[in-house]
């Protein structure tokens, strides 16, 4: 069966869905937006602020199931404006180090809350079986 996840270190769901479900091995990430945990505003700034907000909630999630983020097997960007794709592979190159996961990038029409990126993913916990309490 799977198990929800939940972190207060990240946002809160704006929606009918858990921030992510462990089955298997593998933690399921649903979609992050950079939306500040503390205030739930949307991170102000340019786009390499909104990014790093997006690593930082996702990492929270990860944390909580017992994991990392660095471990995500395949990762999926949304982004509201392609010409950011340059900015979310620099960003993307500190954040991880080769192997890099699996990923996808999209240009959709709009994101929640009028966000410029949104990433989910399929991450791979950190022992078989084992899960943070």
């Amino acid at each position: 069966m799977p198990k929800p996840v939940h972190s207060a270190d990240a946002p809160k769901a704006i929606g009918a869905y858990s921030q992510a479900m462990i089955h298997g091995d593998l933690l399921y990430l649903s979609g992050q937006i950079p939306i500040h945990p503390g205030t739930g505003e949307l991170v102000q700034g340019d786009f390499a602020a909104q990014m790093q907000q997006v690593l930082d909630n996702l990492q929270a999630v990860c944390v909580a199931a017992g994991t990392d983020l660095r471990r995500a097997v395949k990762l999926q960007v949304y982004l509201s404006d392609m010409s950011n794709f340059a900015t979310v592979n620099t960003l993307m190159e500190k954040f991880f180090t080769p192997p890099y996961p699996a990923r996808a990038a999209l240009q959709v029409a709009a994101l929640p809350r009028g966000a410029a990126v949104e990433i989910d993913g399929i991450v791979a916990l950190a022992e078989a079986g084992h899960v943070a309490d």
